[in-house]
């Protein structure tokens, strides 16, 4: 397969999945879409193209592609369950307590909320840019079962993952006009994100500033 050079960071991280795959095969693929999911800034969009690509063009069967990537999506996912587990509620209240703007109410009302639709969350949330890596936190700390938690997220990884592997199988050269959509949607998603942030935080600031002015004696 063969390799671009205009010296971005993008093409350079293409080149090294590409020589993972032709180095070692398919098992190249899942363990460059594991890493994906803990440095959330690799883009699966990109990186699943490659492997349909490279199944296309014979190093691998297709088969092989979707389970080795799906596997490392799973993979990954513990990984961060782990994370989210070792800190646990108590520690997350106790790092609540010590940040700007956040309450410890916040903490449990967030649990409760997962506690009902985590399974929902896990299962969604892993065919969403970014968040696809970062709710298996949230599972990790309200101590989702593990099988369920495993289910889910392959689930929900055998869907994103067979999306972008089969546009490289059968769009070949032409895969990016996927990866542009998968751009709007992790645009769009970031978006909605940075505006929940913003209410969130001057919603919250002003309800301390009228906090503080009623405790103030006239």
């Amino acid at each position: 397969m063969a390799m671009a050079s205009d010296g971005s960071w993008l093409t350079t991280l293409v080149d090294a999945v590409v020589g993972l795959m032709n180095l070692i095969g398919a098992p190249g693929a899942g363990l460059a879409i594991a890493l994906e999911n803990l440095f959330p800034p690799l883009p699966s969009e990109v990186i699943l193209p490659m492997a349909g690509l490279a199944a296309a063009r014979g190093s691998f069967t297709l088969f092989e592609a979707l389970a080795w990537t799906t596997a490392g999506s799973v993979v990954g996912a513990f990984a961060l369950y782990a994370l989210g587990a070792g800190l646990g509620i108590d520690r997350l209240r106790a790092l609540v307590r010590r940040m700007p703007l956040l309450k410890v109410d916040d903490v449990d009302r967030t649990v409760a909320w997962f506690q009902r639709h985590g399974g929902k969350a896990v299962f969604f949330g892993r065919m969403l840019p970014i968040f696809r890596s970062l709710i298996s936190i949230p599972a990790g700390v309200t101590r989702m079962p593990l099988w369920r938690f495993g289910l889910l997220t392959s689930a929900g990884s055998f869907i994103w993952n067979a999306v972008f592997v089969l546009s490289g199988y059968l769009l070949g050269d032409q895969w990016h006009i996927v990866e542009e959509y998968a751009g709007v949607l992790q645009y769009a998603v970031i978006a909605v994100a940075a505006t929940a942030l913003v209410w969130f935080t001057v919603n919250r600031a002003r309800r301390l500033r009228g906090a503080s002015a009623d405790s103030d004696p006239a």
